[in-house]
């Protein structure tokens, strides 16, 4: 059966268990071709263009190069540092990206979304700004993109909170997820980055192994989670976009 008649899977029909049982010590790369292969349409890579993002998206535009390419779907939040959008350019050229960018469709400049929300909504409500930047703007990019499966740059090390993370598992929409790199580490990562020379955004070699929004991002100390520097003092460990 080729590529393009094969029948889409079912994620709600897959056993779970016995994949990540299966994959549990695979290489990132071994877990992507199974979902190029199982997943010939509606797959969707979402990224950040973190180093774990831009590492999963090498995988696929260098390495393994399927007949489709797969979209990479962006949330432009309007608060992202210059570093990450000029990185987004970047990659765009360089991978020729099948790239989908999304945003809220409230606002289209930093000072449209303050017009709107105040200065600050970060502060004022933070579960409302992510609700309007991240959340909604990716499930409406998911439900367009006809996403079937979508994969993530998560790691188990980055966070206490990640460390039981599956390599695949059911979202609320119940939607395959796809987390290729769980149960690698950040050293692993780097790795396959200097080995490769793959393109990062420059602020991790500034003190910012996790970039998020620059108003909401700071850079950590010597000692402290990797991801410490996202929404520190709010007591936030997640946006909503993992749950």
């Amino acid at each position: 059966m080729t590529q393009s008649t094969k029948p889409l899977i079912q994620p709600t029909s897959l056993d779970l268990k016995k994949l990540n049982q299966r994959f549990e010590n695979a290489h990132p790369r071994d877990i992507l071709a199974w979902s190029v292969e199982n997943i010939p349409t509606g797959l969707v890579q979402t990224s950040a263009f973190n180093v774990d993002d831009i590492l999963i998206t090498d995988l696929f535009y260098r390495e393994l190069k399927p007949a489709t390419p797969v979209p990479v779907l962006f949330l432009d939040t309007l608060f992202h540092f210059p570093q990450t959008l000029e990185l987004v350019a970047k990659a765009k050229a360089l991978y020729n990206l099948d790239l989908k960018i999304y945003k809220t469709t409230e606002a289209d400049s930093r000072e449209a979304f303050a017009a709107k929300y105040g200065d600050a909504l970060w502060d004022a409500d933070i579960a409302k700004f992510h609700q309007v930047t991240k959340i909604e703007p990716l499930q409406r990019g998911l439900a367009e993109l006809g996403a079937i499966a979508w994969i993530t740059g998560r790691r188990r090390d980055q966070a206490q909170t990640r460390s039981d993370m599956p390599i695949f598992e059911l979202d609320n929409q119940q939607r395959l997820k796809l987390n290729p790199i769980a149960n690698w580490t950040r050293k692993e990562t780097w790795a396959y980055v200097f080995e490769h020379d793959v393109i990062y955004n420059p602020l991790h070699d500034q003190g910012y192994p996790s970039i998020g929004d620059e108003p909401i991002t700071t850079a950590i100390a010597e000692g402290e989670d990797e991801r410490a520097g996202r929404w520190r003092g709010m007591g936030k460990t997640e946006c909503g976009i993992h749950i």
